[in-house]
Formats: structure tokens, C-alpha cells, sequence
């Protein structure tokens, strides 16, 4: 079992000794059916980006996004049918947080050591999530990203808290969401229009862009 299966175990059951409602990854796992349509089995995402990762997102942020498209406060209309409180309970929407967030993508193809069948390797193969290196400046894309970005997504772009995980996601889904916070169309925190998004010209998005395809999630 991986580190972040076990972590969300562990989870579990501290919430459960907590009094907290337990998360239930089996559920989780039944919810991903339906989200695989468009997320893929392991919520690798598809199509270039026009459907982003979601498997290893930090859990608040998923949380908070799929009450965000139950309330409609984040417009995605694909997205109304299968978050309204009769699809999608509070509860269910910790199980499937609970359950994506576990999911490991690894950045390298495997390595066989000659014991695994074929549906075995072909899972293995299955899952591996490599983005393509953006073009632009790396090491201006990275001085910005520290000065501008890090204290709410980390140094290392996993995120911290509510705040999304950005290394590892599509560069053309990250490029369609900060044309949207700055058009006002997505609120960026408590930012909005204006913020610090707005205040980067292209170029220098762009660079920042391929910084964050630079470098992959490390292995924990």
C-alpha cells in the first residue's frame, strides 16, 4: 500500500477517535466512477488539459471546490448535475476528497522486475503523468513563482492548506484558469480582479508556466 493510502487511512481513523465523521474510501473510490468519465480511473485528467489532474490535489481544495460548484459560486455548468446536494452530500464529497487525494501519479515509466503479468504492467504504465516541458524562462518563471506564489501554493507548488497543488497539472488548464481569475471570471481568493495575477504581463506568466512544468512532485 502507498505512503498517501496509508496516510488517508490513518486520517480516517484519527477522525473517527476525533469524533469527526470518518471518511470512507470505499465510497470515494465508488463516487470516482462517475468522475472518471471525464478525470480518467485515476484522476490523471485528459484531453491536454481540458479536464485537469485531480488525483493528489490537496483534499481542502477539492472539498471546497465541489461545494463551490454545488453552491454555483464557481461556474462549471458540466460540473452542476453531479454536485446538487442530492447527488453529492457533504459527507460524499469528503470520501471522494479523501479517496483523490491518495492517488499517487508517478513521473517515471516503471521499472519491471519480471514477476508482474501483463494487466499488471499495463496498470502500471497507465498511471504515469509526465507534462511536458512549457517554454519560457525558467529561472525568471521560479523567482517570480517564489516572490509571487509560494506562500500560498509552497516552494515546492504542492499547495498548502485550501490552496491547490499546481506542479504535475496540465500547463494549458493552468493557463485557461489564470486567464479566468484575470478576466474576474474566477474569484482568486479574496483577490478577484486586480490581484496578483493581474499583475504579471504574459511573458512573465508564461515563464512561471514553465517553471512549474520543470519540476515534478517530489517522491515522499
Amino acid at each position: 500500500m502507498r505512503l498517501r493510502q496509508l496516510c488517508a487511512g490513518l486520517f480516517a481513523a484519527l477522525a473517527l477517535a476525533g469524533g469527526a465523521v470518518a471518511v470512507d474510501l470505499e465510497k470515494g473510490k465508488e463516487i470516482n466512477g462517475t468522475c472518471a468519465a471525464c478525470h480518467g480511473e485515476f484522476g490523471a485528467g485528459g484531453k491536454k488539459g481540458e479536464y485537469p489532474r485531480i488525483a493528489g490535489q490537496r483534499v481542502n481544495y477539492i472539498e471546497n471546490q465541489l461545494k463551490s460548484f454545488r453552491a454555483r459560486t464557481r461556474v462549471n455548468i458540466p460540473m452542476y448535475p453531479y454536485t446538487q446536494e442530492r447527488e453529492l452530500s457533504d459527507a460524499d464529497i469528503k470520501d471522494i476528497a479523501a479517496y483523490l487525494t491518495a492517488i499517487e501519479l508517478p513521473t517515471e515509466m516503471p521499472t519491471f522486475v519480471g514477476t508482474e503479468d501483463a494487466l499488471t504492467r499495463l496498470l502500471m504504465v497507465e498511471k504515469v503523468m509526465i507534462i511536458p516541458r512549457a517554454e519560457g524562462d525558467l529561472e525568471a518563471g521560479g523567482v517570480i513563482y517564489q516572490k509571487q506564489c509560494a506562500s500560498c501554493h509552497a516552494k515546492t507548488g504542492k499547495g498548502r492548506g485550501m490552496f491547490p497543488m499546481l506542479i504535475g497539472q496540465y500547463t494549458n488548464y493552468l493557463k485557461r484558469q489564470i486567464d479566468l481569475y484575470r478576466k474576474g471570471d474566477r474569484p482568486h481568493d479574496e483577490e478577484a480582479v486586480g490581484g496578483l495575477l493581474n499583475a504579471l504581463d504574459e511573458k512573465q506568466i508564461q515563464d512561471v508556466l514553465a517553471y512549474l512544468s520543470s519540476i515534478q512532485p517530489p517522491k515522499e
